[in-house]
């Protein structure tokens, strides 16, 4: 695979009728097409089906793919909508998870904090309706644009603003519920 040619070249030939270069889209997109579906499902099973579904939506979509969008945020759409239709279907209450990161502290006191703090964040952001927990996680942990994060999501840039906003308050409320919880047990 080439890194040199972009999205829309590959696209291009693939409407053109060279369709096994669609692979070279799968694996340049698969991570955070997994994760995406991962967060929204909170079961690998069921994340790895609907990202190929995602997949396999986007290639007999890809003539109607307008150029001048990123394909990323286009393809991302169709895996967030595909990971929420997979959830209904289930009538899932499980939360969204988010991925650990790594932490490259050198002071472990530092670092054991740190990882009290993810692990506060994660059980939080665990807590709110699927909707939140994407949107916090696209645009604070993937570094999405509120743009990026509309798109993906089907929300108008103001909604996701009002969102974020909502959010980050609920966020702060389930913190001081668990650290509470945790001043208890101590």
């Amino acid at each position: 695979m080439n890194s040199d040619i972009s999205d829309i070249e590959i696209i291009s030939a693939v409407v053109q009728g060279d369709k096994e270069r669609y692979g070279e889209l799968v694996n340049r997109h698969k991570d955070f097409v997994f994760t995406i579906a991962y967060r929204i499902l909170n079961d690998r099973e069921d994340a790895e089906e609907a990202a190929q579904e995602a997949f396999i939506k986007a290639y007999q979509a890809l003539s109607s793919f307008k150029k001048e969008a990123l394909f990323s945020t286009w393809l991302y759409r169709i895996v967030f909508n595909t990971a929420i239709s997979y959830k209904k279907k289930r009538k899932d209450t499980h939360p969204i998870e988010i991925v650990k990161h790594e932490v490259y502290k050198s002071d472990y006191n530092g670092a054991l904090e740190m990882e009290d703090k993810r692990k506060y964040i994660q059980e939080a952001i665990k807590r709110l309706v699927p909707l939140d927990a994407a949107v916090i996680t696209l645009f604070y942990l993937k570094e999405m644009s509120l743009e990026d994060v509309s798109v993906t999501t089907g929300l108008s840039t103001t909604n996701v603003k009002v969102r974020l906003h909502r959010a980050r308050k609920r966020l702060a409320v389930e913190m001081k519920n668990i650290l509470r919880g945790e001043e208890l047990t101590l």
